[in-house]
């Protein structure tokens, strides 16, 4: 059994749809999980967002606008009138749903439904699309055995059983089609698992059911070594460890889901990125094993906070980081990086949102102070001590740019440092002339 995730710009048009038709039509267990199409997600959340705030003349122009879009996707994608048939009846059900809400009595529990409705539009015009072809496959929903607990987290032994009761349905079946990002949370109602969440779908699926390997199908072939937003001539990197990929993945590498690895992880199930564009292209494997290469890839995580806290009570003593640490754990506001000192300590945030509450209760302890819009610029790649210069060649490369804080020896795989987001683009140009050398696109294949 292998899953494969297409994202939303591999089914972002009827073109594209018909292209992972192809893809998945091949003799083999497999279990197909798509995002929304390209835009939809951004559009209902803008739809919800008016309900919200009571406008619905705001909400209908939205609506229609993205119904137009589907009609069009609609009348390329189907052939016959049958279909055409069968896909204009889905998008009137969809769509008369998002137009029955009212906005007098619109809350986030409605806002959940709403922004399901991509995920359920893809899949479902996908399935009749291979019905057309005669490809034989089974839709079932995620929201039948896809659940999180009270805390948001993934229910495992609920996802394992209940998923397992769903394939077991169909035994001679061997293409089954789902949506990601979409669940249920721990009161049965419609939810999703955040942005991103697809791929943490596909590699759910994969784990619990010991897949042969997850495949992530998006439009860059593979995990590159620095963002090619800002940096030309970037490669893909051939392979990556689990840690190494989880890393660059909450570092910032947009291609990838934070969250994703970890289940794959836990039970050794390797993971593919490919590229739907390109499918022959090799992509990037993930799994435990990796590449001998010292530097891998380096990525930028944006918005970053930093908060710095001095006090004298820190000499000598002991608890003090405990209490301080304590505070972000009241507020469930994550740490990034942390740097000490006999009488500070510096940490990062990337979520604002209890910021104000969190500041006031560290003057308690100390003067406080904060610098927002930093960047984390994180190295990836085996920085074990018996590789000795590793270090010396990220910080030479980095010697024009002023580095507010560093991240060095708390993982042999990490060198992060903070830097102005200003200096955001030379950096990753400075990093990506220092570290690899236009010679290395070929030496990792």
């Amino acid at each position: 059994m292998k899953v494969l995730k297409f994202g939303g710009t591999s089914v972002g048009s009827a073109e594209r749809m018909e292209s992972v038709a192809k893809l998945v039509n091949h003799p083999g267990h497999k279990i197909v999980v798509l995002s929304a199409m390209s835009g939809t997600t951004d559009q209902l959340v803008k739809i919800a967002e008016a309900f919200l705030e009571q406008l619905p003349e705001k909400a209908f122009p939205l609506i229609k606008e993205l119904e137009t879009k589907y009609k069009a996707t609609i009348d390329k994608l189907f052939k016959s009138k049958e279909y055409k048939k069968k896909g204009e009846e889905v998008l009137a059900e969809h769509f008369e749903l998002l137009r029955s809400f009212k906005p007098n009595v619109f809350t986030r529990k409605e806002e959940r439904i709403i922004l399901a409705e991509g995920e359920l539009l893809s899949t479902t015009l996908f399935h009749y699309y291979l019905e057309e072809q005669e490809i034989p496959a089974v839709l079932f929903p995620a929201l039948s055995f896809m659940r999180i607990n009270e805390d948001g987290e993934p229910d495992h032994d609920y996802i394992e059983e209940h998923l397992k009761k769903e394939l077991e349905k169909y035994p001679h079946a061997e293409l089954f089609i789902t949506q990601g990002y979409i669940c249920r949370n721990s009161f049965g109602q419609v939810d999703n698992l955040k942005r991103g969440g697809s791929d943490y779908t596909a590699s759910l699926i994969g784990a619990v059911l010991d897949a042969e390997e997850i495949q992530i199908w998006t439009d860059i072939d593979g995990m590159h070594n620095s963002d090619p937003r800002y940096v030309p001539d970037t490669f893909p990197i051939a392979k990556l460890s689990f840690d190494e990929a989880s890393e660059l993945a909450y570092f910032g590498a947009k291609i990838l889901h934070p969250s994703c690895i970890r289940p794959a992880q836990k039970r050794n199930v390797p993971v593919r990125l490919l590229n739907t564009m390109q499918p022959d292209a090799p992509g990037t494997l993930i799994s435990q094993d990796a590449s001998d290469d010292d530097i891998k890839a380096v990525a930028a995580k944006d918005n970053i906070t930093v908060i710095k806290i001095k006090s004298t009570q820190m000499l000598m003593a002991y608890g003090f980081m405990r209490s301080v640490f304590e505070v972000f754990e009241r507020y469930k506001t994550p740490i990034d990086m942390v740097a000490t000192s006999e009488v500070s300590i510096s940490l990062t945030i990337d979520d604002t949102t209890h910021l104000e509450d969190i500041m006031k209760e560290l003057k308690k302890y100390g003067t406080v102070s904060v610098d927002m819009d930093q960047i984390i610029i994180c190295v990836v790649g085996d920085f074990l001590a018996h590789k000795p210069g590793c270090a010396f060649r990220i910080f030479e490369t980095l010697k024009e740019i002023p580095i507010t804080m560093i991240s060095y020896g708390g993982s042999k795989i990490n060198i992060s440092v903070i830097i102005n987001g200003i200096y955001k683009k030379a950096a990753l140009m400075a990093l990506s002339k220092g570290l690899f050398p236009k010679v290395k696109a070929t030496a990792n294949k």
